[in-house]
């Protein structure tokens, strides 16, 4: 793939520190109503980025309102190819530390109130055994391996829970035992609506603190233990920018080997394409027009 076009979901602080300021905001309207935010295309380097601010300026969208459709389909509609996503996150594993970054490979999706497929008119089952680009994820821990001072683990299972409460302490000892090592929010449907879309997508996960699995230490009071975690955002976030920033400087495995996202829908169209109204056909274009040619 000689084109890329890297697509970010995130906070404003990742778009701040990639220069978003200097970059060009478009809005634009899909079949499935507003993105979060407007899409602002800028430049690292040589590379082409759109970013796009998952729970909105001022954060007032909680993940279960996040437009996640509308976000994936402007997305796709700017060109974007490759998607690195970041989010918050509780830690399951005692190695798993706050502050730490995560590479995930894996997902268990608890989530129930979502809008989960682009495709409402015709049944469209794409292959989703490796939720999380292999490509991209090769990608970043490259980059994770010249960073100094921040631990990145290769691999992790993350459990997307609806919310926006947080875990019960059993729902969090379940989870456990579930095998999952990561519990969050965000990811889901967003890996799925990326692959639906084929677009490569990768996430870096932030752990921010240990859930309520894990006591905390004896005395210390609900605002002091938010201070902290507000804390390990902040400095999780940095981590993750630099993380980014420094993948961003070679793009060379995105060129040179395709995603197999970028085929999702060879064999996932399972109707009768004469089938499918031309009206539907050409809502969804940006996304499967490639299929009706």
């Amino acid at each position: 793939m000689s084109e890329v076009k890297i697509g970010l979901i995130g906070g404003t602080g990742l778009g701040d520190a990639l220069g978003a300021e200097d970059g060009k905001s478009v809005e634009i309207d899909t079949p499935f109503g507003e993105p979060s935010s407007q899409i602002t295309q800028t430049r690292w380097g040589d590379v082409d980025v759109a970013i796009v601010q998952r729970h909105g300026p001022g954060h007032v969208l909680n993940p279960s309102r996040v437009p996640y459709r509308a976000n994936i389909f402007a997305l796709k509609s700017l060109g974007v190819t490759h998607l690195v996503a970041s989010g918050a996150t509780g830690s399951l594993r005692e190695q798993i530390k706050p502050r730490d970054l995560v590479i995930i490979d894996q997902v268990i999706d608890k989530t129930y109130k979502r809008d989960n497929t682009f495709y409402e008119a015709a049944a469209v089952h794409v292959t989703f055994d490796e939720p999380f680009c292999p490509i991209m994820r090769r990608w970043l821990l490259g980059a994770a391996a010249t960073l100094e001072g921040v631990t990145v683990h290769d691999g992790g299972t993350y459990v997307c829970m609806e919310g926006p409460a947080f875990s019960t302490k059993a729902e969090s000892h379940m989870h456990r035992q579930w095998g999952g090592d990561l519990i969050g929010m965000t990811a889901m449907p967003e890996a799925r609506l990326a692959r639906e879309a084929e677009i490569a997508y990768a996430t870096v996960a932030l752990p921010t603190d240990y859930d309520c699995w894990r006591p905390h230490e004896p005395g210390i009071s609900a605002q002091d233990l938010l201070t902290e975690i507000l804390g390990h955002v902040q400095h999780a976030t940095a981590n993750s920018v630099s993380l980014i920033k420094q993948a961003l400087q070679d793009i060379t495995p995105l060129r040179d080997q395709p995603s197999p996202a970028h085929s999702a829908l060879d064999l996932a169209i399972w109707s009768d394409k004469a089938g499918i109204s031309r009206d539907e056909v050409d809502r969804l274009a940006p996304l499967w027009g490639r299929c009706f040619d």
